[in-house]
């Protein structure tokens, strides 16, 4: 029996393949989407697509690390690095997923405020929020299908949401096709290009990612099952990020043809941009307000489920336990990002690790090229936030040793690396 079970075919793994998806459409996405559209219009459509590339090539590796070896990133780190690397590993991630998953909850309550007219308030949209975060999680006892279901609706009803909003807002198509095939970027709008590429690359996903992929059975001891396992995983992540830059590409076009250029363009946020898409576009059949509320309120409910689940992976894996709002998003997620990009290249291309599937030299460059561009894009933000914040020297004197702590413990992880390259480790 067991024979037979072994070659019967991989079918796609759609849980998997909506985990993916939401990791690209999160509220954190929909506010970098609409800040970039109101204050660059459609010139960073470009990036948009080519961040979502590096975020497909992340992804990709993160499933190679974890159907190659049964074992998930966190589970490997704990195995590969020493207690006091993988400890400092463990808070990263688990401070910059706080960071994201409380800046979740918080747009989930301004998605019910909404979609109330504020007649909710702050307090019932927290306690809400937590309860209906309990409920869903509370269907996987009904099986993964189940949950399975839930993220269906919820991705049906963003992509439904943001489709009606582009179709009322009727944004240029040449401007569209410009944006997307013509680089360019100014010094005026690098915040919002940093934003883009923060909001696409997040760090919690490179652990999760990892852990999703192993939902599916290989017989790792057949190379072609595994194999034919990674191949699945390309396509169905490909299809995932196209269906996320298509609905990346709806709000930010329509907050690019409502506000680029005006004088709200710098003041809009996830909590105002409701009432100013009314005011642009009008009510219409179904007020455009509703419409975006209900998206956001989408976006928000599926990230803070993901969120619960990488804590779970996270946790479990480096402990072996089984158990500004924008800005801050981002300084987050730019602060851990380079803790989860190299342990992933550093264990993706070890062949005691990997087998015949380490990446090859190609591969290998390319994954190192693209990870040092997003840590420079990410150190960029981090430089820029830092020297607009800090004031006083005590203030000074505590960043400077947190920053010289991060520094080396980042040099630490490169050299390690480089090490093993030269064969020393």
């Amino acid at each position: 029996m067991s024979g037979n079970t072994e070659e019967q075919p991989l079918l796609p793994d759609s849980f998997q393949e909506e985990e993916e998806l939401i990791a690209f459409l999160d509220s954190g996405n929909l506010e970098g989407d609409l800040q970039a559209g109101a204050i660059a219009g459609y010139s960073l459509l470009w990036l948009l697509m080519w961040a979502t590339a590096m975020g497909l090539l992340i992804q990709l590796l993160s499933a190679r690390l974890g159907v190659a070896t049964g074992k998930h990133l966190a589970e490997l780190c704990r195995e590969e690095y020493p207690a006091w690397a993988r400890i400092v590993l463990w808070i990263m991630a688990e401070l910059a997923l706080i960071g994201s998953d409380i800046q979740e909850v918080i747009r989930s309550i301004i998605a019910i405020r909404i979609l109330s007219r504020g007649v909710v308030p702050l307090w019932a949209g927290v306690v809400i929020t937590a309860l209906d975060c309990f409920i869903f999680l509370f269907l996987e006892n009904y099986g993964v299908r189940t949950l399975e279901a839930l993220f269906v609706v919820l991705i049906g009803v963003m992509a439904i949401s943001f489709a009606w909003m582009f179709g009322e807002a009727k944004p240029s198509g040449k401007e569209l096709l410009l944006g997307v095939l013509i680089p360019k970027l100014s010094s005026r709008t690098i915040q919002q290009a940093v934003g883009v590429v923060g909001c696409l690359i997040m760090p919690h996903n490179v652990f999760l990612h990892s852990a999703l992929v192993q939902s599916r059975q290989v017989d790792r001891s057949k190379k072609g099952r595994v194999q034919e396992a990674l191949n699945y995983y390309s396509i169905e992540s490909t299809l995932a990020l196209v269906v996320s830059f298509i609905i990346n590409i709806f709000v930010t076009t329509v907050f690019a043809k409502g506000f680029y250029g005006s004088e709200l363009a710098n003041s809009i946020g996830l909590a105002n941009a409701g009432q100013y898409l009314e005011e642009t576009y009008g009510g219409g059949l179904f007020p455009i307000l509703y419409i975006w509320g209900i998206g956001l309120l989408a976006a928000s409910q599926s990230s803070t489920i993901t969120g619960t689940y990488a804590v779970q992976f996270i946790m479990g894996g480096f402990l072996n336990l089984r158990l500004k709002k924008w800005m801050r998003a981002l300084i987050t997620r730019s602060f851990q990002i380079p803790f989860a990009l190299i342990p992933l290249l550093y264990l993706v291309s070890k062949e005691q690790i990997m087998g015949t599937f380490r990446i090859g030299y190609v591969l290998k460059i390319t994954s190192w090229l693209v990870a040092a561009l997003v840590i420079v894009i990410n150190g960029y933000l981090l430089t820029e936030f830092f020297s607009s914040e800090v004031n006083g020297p005590l203030f000074g004197a505590v960043v400077g040793a947190i920053t010289a702590a991060y520094v080396a413990f980042l040099l630490y992880l490169i050299w390690r690396a480089i090490a093993f390259y030269l064969g020393k480790a």
